[in-house]
């Protein structure tokens, strides 16, 4: 069965199942190039000593349970 999908980086229209999502390699290339450079990233929260220690005790308390 032959399924059609949207590249993500150029719109085109493709059954090619080699690069999906992509239409091709050229396109899979440009993905990849944009999570090198940093263009794609995955936001982040700062914690401070307040945050850290939290995450320390309920680490401890995780491992006190499956005791």
């Amino acid at each position: 069965m032959v399924f059609l999908h949207k590249c993500p980086i150029c719109g085109k229209l493709t059954d090619d199942e080699k690069y999906r999502p992509f239409c091709s390699k050229r396109c899979a290339d440009i993905d990849l190039g944009r999570w090198f450079d940093g263009s794609y990233a995955v936001p982040a929260e700062e914690l401070d000593e307040a945050d850290y220690e939290e995450l320390e005790k309920e680490l401890y308390n995780k491992k006190d349970e499956e005791k």
